[in-house]
């Protein structure tokens, strides 16, 4: 059956299907161009939200029916909003979230249908919370979190909150982290995983790297000034000491797993009682468990929570200090009194709330951050509530009627209470403004001349529906990702999210759309390329575009990702003059040799470069995929080989043939870690391990295709067919690797693939000459994006029995529900079928530029973005 050919498709036919709530391994996503956010397990709660300046903890309250709270059945996502049902014998509930356009604005409707056959009255009772900060610093990949009592970025204790979300759990205990933690006796570490202590894969179970922002200042630097002596845990840890603690003194004990009912003891005694210090942390996790002195008083953190003891200690006196857990709570005691407590985190304890004439008032004491809620329908009853409100509608309705309530939460540092009443008042309106706002994104991101974009992407038109879907998901993964108040330099595309990263750019992800971004976004990508290039980019894996600080830990992948982009960005353009352009004490042109050249400073005792033995660097979690790979040298072959097209270009032939040496030297070994069917050796210092991953195949494939020899071809084929292909989807390492049961991660790992393989491996087939094979991997990837589009990964599921493969958007491994590598798909139809491969190779082309492929079978991509380069002109100094 043939269909007629079509082009851009209405946004509401793009993505957007209803899922089963027991289908989803992660919930949807909210965002609105400036904020992102997590809807929950409930009818209404959002969690993660972060709209820099402003970021909410906990979440904003369930809605509970007739008393109890129903969970979701089904959800169904769209770019402007979430939509979530229950139904059941009595009552049928449908509500629409969404955060509103280009605005510090939440808005929720409620549908509530009687479904019994006869009047009733449904009670509905909405929880109001709005733990709302500002701040300015602290926007990392880790990114600042507002709790009672501090700010930091704590992911697995937020997550533990949410769960509280599910029908019944309400009263569930979140306070306590799983796994075993090291006490350490005085100055406490920054949270995070500790690089001297553990230098396993990172699969994140129990805690995150540190990817903090510079200006992050962790608020607990030394030890407090004191002894400490008789310690003893319930688990049978002791010290006796004495220790004397001083500023920068830190003495580390066993690790052991605080559980419900754990307790430990200490004597200790303060010698400065003007000082504040730690006195002990169990683990280094931002919700672990912490003693200290504050002045000459006790406090107790755990979970958020610091509580501070009444009395003072008298000073050159032994204390007898005990410190209590059980599943809720931990307590204080001083000589056998009681002196603190912590607690729910809804009470008021850093917000207050205030409740007058139909509206709440909500004011953080802690930040200039104020918000406020108004309501559509007034409800039957507003009261304070903890640290916010509840809201009470009773809804008198005949067998098969139904009625709506909204209200909307609005954040700022003013004029707050206004802005949520004018939304309120107005809130079908606003919901629709907010859709409309959407549909006039998608179409400008397609349209030459638009006010949102500095260009636009490519038109497909093909009877293909499947392809068209999967290019038109991929371009909508850029659009939805896009944010336009976080960047120093303009609107931006972030790299992943909600839970990380409301202000973070990888260099990496950005590579797996360089096209489509010098297409779409011209001029954003220039701005975002020079100040990536004035980073310290040897150091770290991408930065914040808030703060404009490096982030994270140096990824062997940075001098591919931005050699790659700035060749993407100038063959687009034909913007030769940015090569010129200065950036961090270098012309970009200098720049683009170090990147090329970047192997030169990693070889080891051959000609391969040799990127060193942390996994963290490479794929974080894959223990062996580590020093020479050949992922990362055919990546160089590639660089080499462009670089000198573009030194050509500059009329440096000597130069050029130089690089052309150097690449073809380095071709020849990689090739020569070919291990056969497929897979490739990995070249460690004192012998060589085998692996079938995904990269390798990639990497090798776009780089060196017409080096490989036909079986070579053939048989990489062959294993992606045999050993990774899976379904809708793929597996990033084969499953029957050794290396396999080592690395349970589902983006990298044999239990799934991160959101850029499926679209880099359809580019190698292509490359590889089996563009058939391609463009079945790209049409199924739709199915794997539960409901909406790809996420950082996408797991494999169990079998059930009935032989179909499933795959889900994976929440486990801290991965992101949104991720920009996805675009991946979209590129490799534009690169891969349709071979649009602007580089440095096509600035001395002679042929016109077109604004039309044709690609046999498929159809045609129209309306390209491509502007031809000028002649060198003046001088480009070679740098040296």
């Amino acid at each position: 059956m043939t269909h007629e050919a079509t082009g851009v498709p209405d946004l509401d036919d793009v993505a957007g299907e209803w899922v089963a709530a027991g289908d989803l391994g992660h919930l949807p996503s909210l965002r609105n161009q400036r904020g992102q956010a997590h809807v929950n397990h409930d009818l209404t709660s959002v969690s993660w939200l972060a709209a820099p300046p402003f970021a909410g903890g906990y979440h904003t309250g369930v809605l509970r029916v007739d008393g109890v709270v129903p969970g979701v059945q089904h959800y169904r996502w769209k770019p402007w909003g979430t939509r979530r049902t229950y139904r059941d014998a009595h009552v049928n509930i449908a509500t629409d979230t969404s955060l509103a356009y280009d605005a510090d604005r939440l808005l929720w409707r409620i549908e509530v249908t009687n479904t019994r056959p006869h009047n009733a009255t449904v009670e509905l009772t909405q929880d109001l919370f709005a733990p709302v900060g500002h701040a300015e610093t602290g926007w990392g990949w880790l990114h600042t979190v507002p709790w009672n009592a501090s700010g930091e970025h704590d992911y697995h204790a937020l997550e533990r909150i949410r769960e509280t979300t599910r029908p019944g759990a309400q009263g569930a205990p979140y306070l306590l982290g799983p796994g075993p933690r090291r006490l350490r006796l005085g100055r406490p570490r920054p949270p995070g995983i500790q690089r001297d202590e553990d230098s396993a894969p990172m699969l994140l179970e129990y805690e995150l790297p540190r990817h903090v922002s510079t200006d992050w200042v962790y608020p607990h630097t030394s030890a407090a000034r004191g002894t400490v002596r008789a310690l003893t845990v319930s688990t049978g840890l002791t010290f006796a000491g004495p220790l004397l603690l001083d500023d920068g003194v830190e003495v580390a004990l066993d690790a052991f797993e605080l559980t419900p009912g754990s307790s430990l003891e200490l004597e200790f005694r303060t010698d400065d009682p003007g000082h504040d210090g730690v006195l002990l942390t169990h683990g280094n996790h931002p919700d672990s468990l912490q003693l200290g002195i504050e002045g000459t008083r006790l406090w107790l953190g755990i979970c958020g929570e610091r509580e501070i003891a009444g009395e003072p200690l008298e000073p050159g006196r032994w204390h007898r200090i005990r410190v209590e857990v059980d599943a809720h709570e931990a307590r204080l005691i001083n000589s056998g009194k009681e002196v603190a407590r912590t607690g729910h985190w809804t009470r008021p304890v850093r917000w207050r709330s205030t409740v007058d004439d139909g509206l709440v008032a909500i004011t953080d004491t802690a930040s200039p951050a104020r918000a406020a809620y108004a309501f559509a329908v007034p409800p039957d009853e507003l009261a304070p509530h903890g640290a916010g409100a509840r809201a009470t509608w009773r809804l008198d309705l005949a067998p098969g009627a139904t009625a709506v309530v909204g209200f909307a939460l609005a954040f700022g540092t003013d004029a707050v209470e206004t802005a949520a009443q004018n939304a309120a008042h107005r809130l079908d309106n606003e919901l629709s403004d907010t859709a409309d706002a959407w549909r006039r994104l998608w179409a400008h991101a397609f349209t030459p001349g638009n006010p949102d974009f500095s260009g636009h992407l490519p038109t497909l038109r093909t009877e293909d529906r499947e392809l068209a879907r999967a290019y038109y998901m991929g371009a909508l993964l850029v659009v939805y990702m896009r944010n336009i108040r976080v960047g120093r330099t303009g609107p931006v595309f972030l790299t992943g999210g909600p839970r990380l990263g409301a202000t973070t750019t990888f260099y990496w992800d950005h590579t797996e759309w360089s096209r489509m971004y010098a297409m779409l976004d011209p001029a954003g990508l220039r701005a975002w390329l020079l100040a990536g290039l004035a980073s310290p980019y040897h150091e770290s894996f991408g930065y914040d575009v808030r703060g404009g600080g490096p982030l994270g830990n140096y990824y062997i992948s940075n001098e591919y990702a931005l050699f790659r982009l700035i060749e993407h960005y100038v063959g687009v353009t034909g913007d030769v003059a940015l090569l010129s352009e200065p950036a961090g004490g270098r012309t970009v042109l200098e720049h683009v040799e170090g990147l090329a050249y970047g192997v030169a400073g990693r070889t080891g005792t051959g000609v391969l470069a040799d990127f060193g033995p942390d996994a963290w660097r490479v794929l974080e979690c894959v223990p062996n995929y580590v020093d020479a790979m050949a992922s990362f040298n055919a990546a160089y072959v590639g660089m080499l080989r462009s670089y000198s097209a573009l030194l050509r270009f500059l009329g440096r032939d000597a130069d050029a043939d130089r690089t052309d040496t150097d690449a073809e030297a380095l071709a020849a070994a990689v090739l020569d870690l070919y291990a056969g069917a497929g897979r490739w050796h990995i070249q460690h210092p004192h012998g060589r391990d085998t692996i079938g991953h995904v990269l390798d195949f990639g990497l090798v494939a776009a780089e060196l295709a017409d080096d490989l020899t036909a079986d070579q071809r053939a048989e990489l084929v062959a294993f992606v067919e045999e050993k990774l292909l899976a379904g809708p989807w793929m597996r990033a390492l084969a499953a029957d690797d050794p290396i396999a049961p080592f690395s349970d991660r589902p983006d990298h790992g044999a239990g799934g693939a991160f959101g850029a393989w499926p679209g880099v491996t359809a580019y190698g087939l292509a490359k590889l000459g089996r563009p058939d094979l391609a463009a079945g991997v790209l049409r199924r990837t739709p199915r794997a994006a539960s409901g909406g589009l790809w996420g950082q990964a996408m797991e494999i599921l169990p079998e059930t029995g009935d032989g179909q493969v499933r795959v889900r958007v994976a929440g486990r491994g801290v991965a992101n529900r949104d991720s920009i590598a996805g675009a991946a798909i979209a590129e490799a139809v534009i690169s891969g079928l349709f071979g649009v491969e602007p580089g440095f190779t096509a600035l001395r082309s002679t042929s016109p530029r077109t604004d039309v492929v044709t690609a046999p079978d498929l159809g045609t991509l129209e309306n390209l973005n491509l502007r031809p380069a000028p002649e060198p002109v003046g001088t480009v100094s070679l740098p040296h």
